[in-house]
């Protein structure tokens, strides 16, 4: 077996080794200048249900994405098939494209003074699980097992899932920069549905690690979906109102990354987002931070560099509630006349600041109210900032949950709901790039009967 054979640090030479092969192709045929990202994935899915395995699936994958520059004219090609015809195709082919291409004034590479320098720090991504199909199958079931034995109202499984995944990425561009690494991601979840008296109700839970062995034990998560999926029986609407709403933190990493998207250089100069022109403003409570940390050993989001080569570091996005940067690829920041923020390709760890209580004391503190722990649909007006979406979770009156809610709506303004967030739980989200805790929010329309 050769280092290519291996999703893993061992590929890195020779995918290394690749990224130059191509980019001196592409110099070859008369580009002016290139860059190259060079993938291997594998990896393992198995699905049971009812006692019964569904799918036991392995995959891998191998390809190249180059995109090149004939001036200001931009021609990009990928291909999955491997070889020397490969490489001299797939840069003709982004070469014929180029020529056909406007010109951009703002097309080509970052700024080589801005590229990350070797050797890069080891972020500790990279684990394999050597866990073999028999194993995941005895896993999941055991998953769904706990499931059904944590209380007879559990009738049906809807789905267990464990999955592995290692990959090695590798990018590389014609001012000589080179970087890449390998990365690992292992995930368990269940969907368990719970029925009485002929009504059903349906819930998950899960857990995602770069570990597989720092997953959380299987009977902890088939026992976690089967309580979501017992405590919504008997859920009904409420009336329409206007009350505060608390999204538990697994909902709130959602209401961070539409607030990411709407300061994110894409949207911004294409004038669609509702927070266009509003950097140096007021956008949250004094209290309420947001920065990026990039280099956080394991961590989910992390990276030494982004997708255009340039070296990550730590940032500040809203500080004292204000907001101090956008969200700047180097395209995106020629397109504003702005310094790119070293974020092609997004966010690495978004942490959001927080207070000392956790979900059950804000749900004391919220009084009465909606504690919301599932969303439904896409109701966001990115150009307006205007919010509305399908919701289930809980109604709270004098800081206890009451009973299970469903069939509701709850609606406001993105802008507004930012500025009356009240408060950040400690429960933080760590499943996520985005780390948060459940965010209460002062009030939002809900929707009833």
């Amino acid at each position: 077996m050769s280092a290519t054979d291996v999703v893993g640090p061992q590929a890195l030479p020779d995918l290394q080794a690749q990224v130059a092969q191509i980019i001196a192709e592409a110099k070859q045929q008369g580009a002016s200048a290139c860059e190259v990202a060079v993938s291997m994935e594998q990896g393992l899915s198995t699905s049971v249900r009812q006692g019964e395995v569904e799918t036991v699936e392995f995959n891998r994958d191998q390809g190249f994405g180059i995109t090149l520059y004939l001036g200001q004219r931009k021609g990009s090609a990928s291909t999955s098939a491997r070889g020397e015809a490969a490489i001299r195709e797939t840069v003709a082919a982004a070469l014929a494209i180029a020529r056909h291409t406007s010109e951009d004034e703002c097309a080509g590479l970052a700024d080589a003074a801005l590229m990350a320098v070797s050797p890069l720090q080891d972020l500790d991504l990279y684990h394999a699980w050597n866990i073999t199909p028999e194993q995941a199958i005895e896993l999941a079931l055991s998953c769904e097992a706990a499931a059904f034995a944590t209380n007879p109202l559990i009738t049906k499984a809807d789905g267990t899932n464990l999955n592995t995944h290692q990959s090695c990425r590798v990018y590389g561009n014609s001012h000589g920069f080179i970087g890449g690494y390998a990365s690992t991601a292992q995930s368990l979840s269940c969907v368990m549905i719970a029925e009485r008296d002929g009504l059903m109700q349906r819930d998950y839970w899960y857990d995602v690690n770069r570990r597989g062995e720092d997953l959380a034990s299987a009977a902890s998560i088939g026992r976690r979906a089967a309580e979501r999926a017992v405590s919504r029986l008997g859920a009904r609407p409420v009336p329409t109102c206007e009350v505060p709403v608390l999204f538990a933190a697994e909902l709130a990493t959602g209401l961070f990354s539409h607030f990411l998207a709407a300061i994110s250089g894409g949207n911004l100069y294409r004038k669609s987002s509702f927070l266009e022109g509003t950097l140096g403003q007021q956008l949250f409570p004094a209290w309420l931070s947001l920065d990026e940390r990039p280099h956080i050993p394991g961590a989910l989001g992390s990276a030494m560099f982004d997708g255009d080569g340039l070296a990550t570091y730590a940032k500040a996005f809203v500080e004292g509630g204000e907001l101090r940067s956008y969200i700047l690829g180097t395209y995106s920041a020629r397109k504003l006349g702005l310094p790119s923020t070293a974020n092609s390709g997004g966010v690495h760890n978004l942490f959001v600041s927080h207070g000392a209580e956790d979900q059950a004391a804000l749900i004391r503190r919220m009084g009465r109210g909606l504690l919301v722990t599932e969303l439904m649909g896409q109701g966001l007006n990115m150009v307006t900032g205007d919010y509305s979406r399908g919701a289930s979770g809980f109604w709270v009156e004098n800081g206890e949950i009451q009973f299970p809610v469903q069939e509701v709506t709850i609606a406001g303004n993105l802008r507004d709901m930012f500025k009356q967030i009240v408060a950040v739980g400690n429960d933080l989200e760590l499943r996520s790039n985005i780390r948060t805790g459940s965010v209460l929010i002062e009030k939002m329309t809900v929707a009833g009967s």
